[in-house]
């Protein structure tokens, strides 16, 4: 695997906002006053692929010649696209994100050419990215500001079955099984170190599922606590599209996520969006019902102790944000009111993602 750590984007000025699933219009705009902070979030980009193919790899419906008739005209829309949610954000925040991790990415050529897109290229977004054994080729990848997040190292941590889950899975089965590796990047922010993980655990499709999610938890929860036992009081976070909600086990269980700060214990996450979850709140709408996939968790000393910690966001109350602008949403049809995506029905529509971004706030 190459390990590619590159250059490009981010910034702008100023806009409102809204809160995403339960469409909260009255929510206010993200974090502005009281000093200087740090905006952590995710964002799937839902199938950002280029249009060439790359070898080894299940590519072939996003050519120009494939099902999805991807030409350039296509990808160069889908790059703006992207680019202006990203600016969206930074508006309202009137900040860049210092960490934005990112999903269903094809390869370093798609993250170049998004971070040098004309809305965020002022931003100068760096890259951290690893090529993945997945069959369609989709990775995730980390963009970070240099200002503001010293980068010291990362690794690609593989799937693997070495565990007492019951996967229900044959031997060919398990051998055979490829998804994506989970990117861990170190560094630090304001001299305090911090390790980012970004998933994208196995998708909802066929009755294995669950275990294969509760697994990639597993395997996220194992290394950060080895983090923890080598770097005494590193900040941890944990993010992704993790096709589960908060509530499933692989979040609850697994990643030993927490609703309440007040509960957090040692080895334990915080997962703001549990909350927000239970009150309504969605980052993606399936058969007419809301979810939050794309979660963002922090470990014990990013909520008590000394130095930077995770901050309310949302109407004082909430510790995590599902980013929702109308123009992200559709406005019109079977549709209505769920994330504008790229393609409907097999049609190129020039949406954005069947996801909302969300993120959180440290100061």
């Amino acid at each position: 695997m190459r390990k590619i750590v590159y250059l490009s984007i981010l910034f702008a000025s100023m806009v409102s906002s809204c809160a995403g699933g339960k469409n909260v219009s009255s929510d206010p705009a993200g974090p502005r006053a009281g000093g200087k902070g740090y905006i952590i979030g995710f964002y799937n980009l839902e199938n950002l692929f280029d249009t060439y193919h790359d070898q080894g790899k299940n590519d072939y419906e996003f050519l120009p010649d494939g099902a999805n008739k991807w030409t350039d005209a296509k990808y160069e829309k889908k790059q703006h696209n992207m680019a202006t949610v990203i600016k969206a954000m930074a508006q309202d925040n009137q900040q860049w994100h210092t960490i934005l991790g990112v999903s269903e990415i094809e390869n370093r050529h798609v993250l170049e050419d998004l971070v040098s897109q004309p809305e965020i290229a002022a931003a100068n977004y760096q890259i951290v990215h690893y090529d993945g054994p997945d069959n369609r080729g989709v990775d995730v990848a980390l963009l970070y500001d240099p200002k503001n997040f010293k980068y010291k190292s990362s690794e690609s941590i593989p799937f693997t079955f070495d565990s007492d889950i019951d996967f229900s899975m044959s031997k060919e089965e398990k051998e055979s099984f490829r998804t994506r590796d989970i990117l861990m990047v170190r560094g630090s922010i304001a001299g305090e170190e911090f390790a980012f993980f970004v998933a994208h655990l196995p998708s909802r499709r066929g009755d294995k599922s669950s275990a294969l999610r509760e697994r990639g938890a597993e395997i996220m929860w194992k290394r950060a606590m080895e983090l923890e036992r080598e770097v005494p009081g590193i900040k941890i976070v944990v993010m992704g599209d993790m096709n589960d909600n908060p509530t499933d086990p692989s979040m609850a269980k697994y990643l030993r996520g927490r609703e309440r700060i007040e509960d957090v214990k040692d080895q334990d996450f915080f997962n703001p969006f549990l909350s927000m979850l239970k009150n309504g709140y969605g980052s993606e709408a399936y058969q007419g019902s809301w979810n939050i996939f794309d979660i963002i968790m922090v470990n014990k000393a990013l909520t008590a102790g000394k130095g930077l910690k995770i901050q309310k966001i949302v109407k004082d109350r909430y510790y995590g944000r599902v980013f929702q602008k109308d123009f992200m949403t559709q406005q019109t049809g079977q549709y209505k009111g769920t994330p504008f995506r790229t393609f409907s029905g097999g049609n190129f529509i020039n949406g954005y993602s069947d996801h909302y971004p969300t993120y959180i706030y440290l100061k």
